[in-house]
């Protein structure tokens, strides 16, 4: 599937168009409504206060329930928006957020409105794209689920990642917090929270990952490996700085003896290994074994503490004390992104490469 997003944080609205959507999947609306909660605003006091529905209004490519083969449209209306709280971002542009490189790249006529098509807010449309990704991944067996990993140095206390299955994630998905521990996530609450009333953000690492990928999945070459297009969707997310699979910078400490994944047969005959240091992909390309990967989240740059900025109209430096609306911390209503962006990609691991070569019969 390929989509282009489209919209602004405070323009009418935001939406996406899903091309290569094939016809007659049945479009499980009430599925698509359960990850749009997960993502929304103003759900709890560790998020923005901004109130949006986030509701789908689906344009073209459904009919009687059914996707049609043509382009997938869906537009969301904003409904809740303060943009004279950005009126002065348009001389004096946020630390480390796209305001300046925005401005320099469309030459001052980009929407500087909460972040315009640079916003967190573009992440609606792109859940509801890895929505559809989901439902047309559930049919081959395949599902994507995801944990908040650290928030402010506070763990999640998660079983290794070499015991994890599918089914781990199900009640995970069904937590407004959605941690393994909830006394860890209670603690990650009031470092969201404290940080909040020092008028700063707090950053963190969400861990995914994805179930039933068959071994033989993508290639060597840099436009198929299964590791580059997860980090490339990865990094159409706002805020990802990062990536690892399997121990990730952990095997800069270990040696290859504790690196490696032994090989066994299972009880069905399949090629399993004892662990998943490796994250379920060797040289590009799956192994059958779950892919492992966790990214880092920065801070939300919008905070309310005084910052250095320049002004673009007097060309002097100032002090730049941003109001408004903003999350203390993404982290938790990042979890379903992710998983709508690790769907897309895994989309795009199976269109991109051809059926793997069978060897039953074959002693290799």
């Amino acid at each position: 599937m390929r989509y282009i997003i489209f919209g602004e944080s405070h323009g009418a609205g935001i939406g996406v168009v899903l091309e290569g959507v094939p016809a007659g999947l049945p479009l499980d609306m009430e599925f698509v409504e359960q990850q749009m909660r997960r993502r929304a605003p103003g759900r709890a006091a560790f998020a923005t206060p901004r109130k949006e529905a986030d509701q789908v209004t689906l344009l073209s490519g459904v009919w009687e329930g059914k996707t049609t083969g043509a382009p997938l449209c869906a537009v969301i209306y904003n409904t809740d928006t303060r943009s004279k709280d950005y009126s002065r971002l348009k001389q004096c542009p946020r630390p480390s957020h796209a305001d300046f490189t925005g401005n320099v790249r469309y030459a001052g006529y980009n929407d500087y409105r909460g972040g315009g098509h640079f916003s967190g807010r573009l992440t609606a449309p792109l859940v509801f794209a890895g929505g559809v990704a989901q439902m047309l991944l559930r049919q081959k067996g395949i599902f994507v689920g995801a944990h908040i990993h650290e928030i402010g140095g506070v763990k999640d206390d998660a079983p290794l990642p070499d015991q994890w299955e599918s089914a781990l994630f199900a009640p995970v998905q069904e937590k407004d917090f959605p941690v393994f521990s909830d006394l860890q996530g209670e603690k990650m609450q009031e470092v969201i929270l404290k940080a909040k009333t020092e008028q700063d953000s707090v950053g963190g690492v969400i861990a995914a990952g994805i179930f039933g990928l068959p071994a033989g999945y993508g290639g060597p070459d840099l436009r198929e490996t299964a590791e580059g297009i997860l980090a490339r969707q990865m990094f159409a997310v706002p805020a990802v700085k990062g990536i690892e699979f399997g121990a990730g910078f952990g095997f800069a400490s270990l040696r290859g003896s504790q690196a490696n994944d032994p090989f066994y047969y299972d009880e069905k005959g399949n090629v399993r290994t004892r662990t998943n240091h490796s994250g379920g992909i060797n040289g590009g390309i799956t192994n059958g074994m779950p892919i492992v990967f966790r990214v880092a989240i920065r801070p939300t740059p919008s905070i309310g503490k005084p910052q250095e900025t320049v002004n673009f109209e007097t060309k002097t430096t100032e002090m730049l004390e941003i109001v408004g609306r903003h999350d203390p911390c993404i982290v938790p209503r990042a979890v379903p992104v992710i998983e709508a962006a690790a769907a897309l990609a895994v989309c795009s691991i199976l269109e991109q490469t051809q059926a793997p070569v069978t060897w039953e019969g074959v002693e290799i």
